[in-house]
């Protein structure tokens, strides 16, 4: 049996630590390759460091066909849900993942209503074709995919956007928590480097420093505004009104109209679409 190991695919998820590496290869040993290798024709999918022990060791193995997959994108997919799923998976690589996800999804073009009945669309399919993947469209989708809180994806994309190499590892190996890297991730790559190579405590001071900062400046820039602003220039009432946020029910009140907005706007593109598919089945 031909199988092609392709780098693209065998790195495409992070790699298992060394001892990650060492407990599957002793339980290999002991009992056998017992989930079976993954392949898309002669290429494998899943399975690189199963089948990396057991041609170490010369042990047996069973592989399976994917026949769902018409793309290396289709491919990609599929190996975002598979560790998506799985509880070993810290919550920084799922939201990673989510977020290839939504990016391989967003270039994908979007189909074409269908003008036939639900069944006769699918009797007409390509066989074994994948289903159309829902589309990540909000930052809370992200986060129900990757089974973390929205703010956690943020913290994530800042990450991503602005953290140095050395700040993006000491996450993946947990010296440091997304929030405090998040935080840290704010900093002159240089300071990054140098919190990352004093360790935990040096990585908890200089996320300290970077929120007191923060919290001063924001100070400063409330005491320039009460100085700047008389009463009589900020209305009470209508459009220009000053609104206390410090008041959690005028919190609450700017979310549910925030909400509401959202909603309509909902409303209305749901609107477009169902017009747009009426044209399109007269058509």
């Amino acid at each position: 049996m031909n199988i092609t190991v392709l780098d693209e695919l065998r790195v495409y998820i992070d790699p298992l630590t060394p001892d990650e590496y060492a407990a599957l290869e002793r339980s290999i040993l002991a009992e056998g390759c017992r989930d079976a290798l993954v392949l898309w024709g002669e290429v494998l999918v899943d399975g690189h460091n199963r089948y990396s022990i057991c041609s170490k060791h010369g042990l047996p193995f069973q592989t399976m066909q994917n026949t769902r997959f018409q793309s290396m994108e289709d491919v990609h997919l599929w190996m975002i849900d598979q560790h998506l799923g799985r509880r070993s998976v810290s919550d920084f690589q799922r939201g990673v993942l989510a977020l290839r996800k939504k990016e391989i999804l967003d270039k994908r073009p979007k189909p074409l209503p269908s003008t036939l009945p639900p069944a006769e669309a699918a009797a007409e399919g390509v066989p074994g074709a994948p289903e159309p993947e829902a589309r990540l469209v909000s930052r809370e989708s992200i986060a129900k995919a990757a089974r973390i809180s929205s703010a956690t994806v943020a913290q994530i994309e800042k990450i991503q956007k602005a953290a140095a190499p050395e700040l993006v590892e000491a996450v993946k190996t947990g010296t440091v928590s997304i929030s405090a890297a998040a935080t840290i991730a704010a900093l002159p790559a240089e300071e990054q480097q140098a919190a990352v190579a004093g360790g935990k405590k040096e990585l908890r001071e200089a996320a300290k420093r970077v929120r007191e900062s923060k919290g001063s400046s924001g100070r400063s820039k409330k005491g320039a505004e009460a100085e700047t602003d008389s009463p009589a220039e900020a209305p009470s009432t209508g459009p220009g009104a000053m609104v206390d946020v410090s008041d959690p029910t005028v919190l609450l009140q700017m979310q549910v109209e925030a909400l509401q907005d959202e909603n309509a706007r909902l409303k209305q593109q749901v609107a477009e679409l169902q017009t747009q598919l009426l044209a399109a089945r007269a058509g």
